[in-house]
């Protein structure tokens, strides 16, 4: 089991690595361009790409979207509670609560762990996440997007692509395929480089209350995709699945969007920080559990 364990951990963690590694060096990566290149030509050739490979069906795309915006709804009812009994600001934690690091860690996570049909699930539920945290996460933050923008977003238009595969059983054509393969296959790699190098400009402060709210956010997400899925009748994998997205560390996404507003982004990079610490910790448990 340890074996196991390593080989699907073991990568994430040491490309993510070598990413913080050659930050603190302080050697030149273009955050800004790499993160462009990702968001607008690698995650839409990864989604087509996985889901043309896989053969997932579409009542379980449709689960785990279903899954996806439960679990979101129930961490947003979560962190009200914890607002109200911290005094944090609602603007602040409502977002690190709901948007995971579905993307730079859970990808690649659940395919190591459970292979190319647990990208295909992973990938559904990353999706749903992102259409939620473009519109009604960006409204959240104070930088809520205009409609054409929401329209012309790459993980929107990847959604538009995929509909297709999953429901028409459309095929695409071989060159397209192998093109997608080919630029999809970079994206993985480039976004846990990048979750090191985000990672290595964030300085802590205020450890022990990011821990504890770190902590919380991914047990509670654990707890919500385990329940979730057993509401729903979802089968070992596709629950397994649920599980390890709804459990991943606040994304940096949160971090950035609160710089934007200037809405305390130390304490959203607090709890990037602290949950990501902490994950390294609580997945193994997790996917000790469900592989």
């Amino acid at each position: 089991m340890f074996a196991s364990l390593f080989a699907v951990l073991a990568p994430v963690f040491i490309v993510a690595g070598i990413g913080y590694a050659w930050a603190r060096k302080g050697l030149d990566y273009p955050t800004d361009f790499i993160a462009r290149v990702v968001m607008t030509v690698g995650t839409p050739s990864l989604v087509l790409s996985t889901l043309s490979r896989t053969e997932l069906n579409p009542d379980a795309f449709t689960s785990m979207a279903v899954a996806c915006l439960l679990c979101t709804l129930g961490m947003a009812l979560a962190a009200l509670l914890v607002c109200r009994a911290s005094g944090m600001h609602w603007r602040v934690l409502l977002p690190a609560f709901m948007f995971p690091n579905t993307g730079n860690m859970g990808l690649p996570i659940s395919l190591y762990a459970f292979g190319e049909h647990g990208l295909a699930l992973a990938v559904a539920f990353f999706l749903t996440l992102s259409i939620v945290q473009f519109t009604i996460g960006m409204a959240i933050s104070g930088t809520a997007a205009s409609l054409k923008a929401l329209l012309r977003n790459p993980i929107v238009i990847s959604l538009a692509g995929a509909m297709p595969i999953i429901f028409l059983d459309f095929e695409l054509p071989r060159w397209l395929a192998n093109t997608a393969d080919l630029l999809g296959g970079m994206t993985i790699p480039l976004m846990l480089l990048t979750l090191g190098v985000s990672l290595a400009s964030i300085r802590l402060r205020h450890v022990g209350s990011g821990l504890l709210l770190g902590g919380l956010r991914i047990g509670l997400g654990a707890a919500m995709g385990w329940a979730v899925g057993a509401a729903l009748g979802m089968d070992t994998l596709e629950r397994a699945v649920l599980v390890v997205q709804s459990a991943m560390p606040v994304a940096v996404f949160n971090y950035l969007m609160a710089v934007r507003a200037n809405r305390e982004p130390e304490q959203v990079a607090n709890l990037v920080m602290c949950s990501t610490v902490l994950s390294f910790a609580w997945l193994p448990v997790v996917l000790a559990w469900w592989m």
